[in-house]
């Protein structure tokens, strides 16, 4: 399919827009439902965090609550109050940054749950509780080897010698978080499991959660009551290495904005990082760093132009990038087409890869100046 076929131009935002990303929002809900399959009858809760991987939360979530998910998690509590608006009462709402996302007073007013991260956190959640003459429902986060946040080592010990701290606390899940579970074959994911369970064993009785994307590919073990799937509803790969089980979510295409002939010896961009070996026709396509199209890109991205693929030579700047289109043809290289910076031909994992990064930076940088499509996810 040639890339402006998909562009409605009728739209006089799209036309006057220097790109456009389209996010499948039917694509969203069926890697929900793949995940779950994989699951079978294992609980999956959607990870909808800075703002749905960049995807929009307003537009993402309602689409994978439509396909079943009852459960959300978010990294801050701004972002759970505004999940709660959308969703009154029919899911629950974890925040995973923990009570330093925000005052204990906004989470009970926001009816979402804290995840407990410290035994600090443990203790005013439990005081919260005391004060409301109620349990309060929250989730206990153990630190098993990534060393981020959770209880380490010591904090678990002191909690499961007295566990009446926990008093007053509604204790969903318990729940750890995996480092490697992109690497089957990496010792610390079997080891991240066996103090997972040594922990539980000291706690009191609780639903667990454990599996990211990534992990709920490692088997039956990691699966436990409860899986917490971000990265792989958005469509990149949770098993690096093999084919991508997930649906393509997004399609960025960019407007090419003029074409030039130049000869050899001419350079293109900035630092002249890029030299013509000879007659050459450069494509410049309204995207830059400032809209999440990594600087790491230049030299090293490519596009696709109709059916040819178009290497990115010279430089990312900060509005524009700068193709080699000399095999394509005038009717396709042409200003006011639009060429895929991302799609089915070129994965937000292979864009990633070009830019010596990971698909979660690829998507959570996509910029705002993009005008903004939304397909299916009724």
């Amino acid at each position: 399919m040639c890339p402006s076929e998909a562009v409605d131009l009728d739209d006089p935002a799209a036309a006057r827009a220097g790109a456009i990303l389209t996010i499948d929002l039917d694509a969203v809900a069926d890697n929900y439902r793949r995940l779950c399959a994989e699951l079978g009858a294992v609980a999956c809760a959607a990870v909808v965090k800075a703002d749905a991987y960049g995807l929009g939360m307003a537009r993402v979530a309602p689409a994978l609550a439509r396909a079943g998910a009852r459960t959300f998690f978010v990294a801050q509590l701004e972002e759970a109050i505004a999940l709660r608006a959308m969703f009154p009462v029919e899911v629950e709402i974890y925040v995973l940054n923990g009570l330093g996302a925000g005052p204990v007073a906004e989470f009970q007013a926001g009816r979402v749950h804290p995840v407990l991260n410290s035994l600090g956190e443990i203790d005013a959640w439990a005081a919260a509780a005391r004060a409301a003459g109620r349990a309060l429902p929250a989730a206990v986060h153990i630190d098993t080897g990534i060393s981020r946040l959770g209880l380490p080592d010591d904090e678990l010990e002191a909690l499961a010698a007295d566990r009446g701290r926990l008093a007053g606390i509604d204790l969903r899940y318990l729940l750890s978080h995996l480092a490697c579970a992109d690497r089957p074959e990496h010792p610390l994911n079997a080891e991240q499991l066996r103090r997972f369970r040594a922990a539980r064993a000291r706690l009191p009785d609780a639903p667990a959660s454990l599996a990211n994307s990534s992990g709920i590919f490692l088997g039956a073990d990691y699966h436990l009551d409860l899986a917490r799937p971000g990265v792989a509803l958005y469509g990149v790969n949770p098993t690096p290495g093999q084919p991508n089980p997930m649906r393509q979510v997004v399609r960025l295409q960019g407007k090419i904005l003029q074409v030039r002939e130049i000869d050899a010896s001419r350079t293109v961009g900035y630092g002249a990082t890029h030299r013509a070996a000879g007659p050459t026709r450069i494509a410049t396509v309204a995207v830059g760093y400032a809209d999440g199209y990594l600087r790491s890109l230049s030299n090293r991205g490519s596009a696709w132009l109709g059916d040819r693929r178009v290497p990115v030579v010279g430089r990312v700047s900060m509005d524009l990038i700068t193709l080699d289109v000399t095999g394509a043809s005038a009717e396709a290289a042409r200003p006011g087409a639009f060429v895929d910076l991302i799609g089915a031909d070129l994965s937000t994992d292979e864009v990633a890869e070009a830019a010596g990064t990971i698909g979660y930076e690829i998507l959570t940088s996509l910029g705002r100046r993009y005008h903004r499509v939304y397909r299916g996810g009724r």
